[in-house]
C-alpha cells in the first residue's frame, strides 16, 4: 500500500494526514500522540475511527496539524483519519458515516459586529 493522504478541518484547525501500513504509531508534528494530546479524552477522540473499524494496530499515521485550539485540532484530525480510511477501503464509509465521523462540522465563531462589544451581545442600555 502506498501513502494515503487526507485533509480534515474544524473551526480554524487543519489536519493533513499521511497513512501508511505499520503498527499503529500516530505522530503529530514530530511528537507522539500522548505527548501532543496529554488529555486521554482527546486521544480517545482521535482514535475513534480506528477503534470503530478495528484497525488501530494496522496503520502508521503521520500528521501535520496547525491552527485552532486542542479540541478543534483533535476533531479535525478525527475527520482526516476517517477520510483516509475511506480512501483505503470504500466499504468502511457507511459505518463511519453512521457514527458521524465523515461529516465536516460547519460551526465556527461568529464575527463581531460594529456597534456591539461581541457578536450578539449589545452594549448596556438604560432609558434614564
Amino acid at each position: 500500500m502506498a501513502v494515503v493522504n487526507a485533509l480534515g478541518r474544524r473551526k480554524c484547525a487543519v489536519a493533513r494526514v499521511y497513512v501508511t501500513e505499520g503498527n499503529g504509531k500516530i505522530t503529530i508534528n514530530k511528537k507522539d500522540l500522548t505527548e501532543y494530546f496529554p488529555s486521554t479524552i482527546l486521544q480517545y477522540v482521535v482514535k475513534q475511527p480506528l477503534t470503530l473499524l478495528d484497525v488501530a494496530e494496522k496503520y502508521d499515521i503521520k500528521v501535520n496539524l496547525f491552527g485552532g485550539g486542542f479540541t478543534g485540532q483533535s476533531q479535525a484530525l478525527r475527520l482526516a483519519i476517517a477520510r483516509a480510511l475511506v480512501k483505503i477501503n470504500a466499504e468502511d464509509k457507511k459505518a463511519l458515516r453512521a457514527e458521524g465521523f465523515m461529516t465536516r462540522d460547519p460551526r465556527a465563531v461568529e464575527r463581531k459586529k460594529p456597534g456591539q462589544p461581541k457578536a450578539r451581545r449589545r452594549f448596556q442600555f438604560s432609558k434614564r
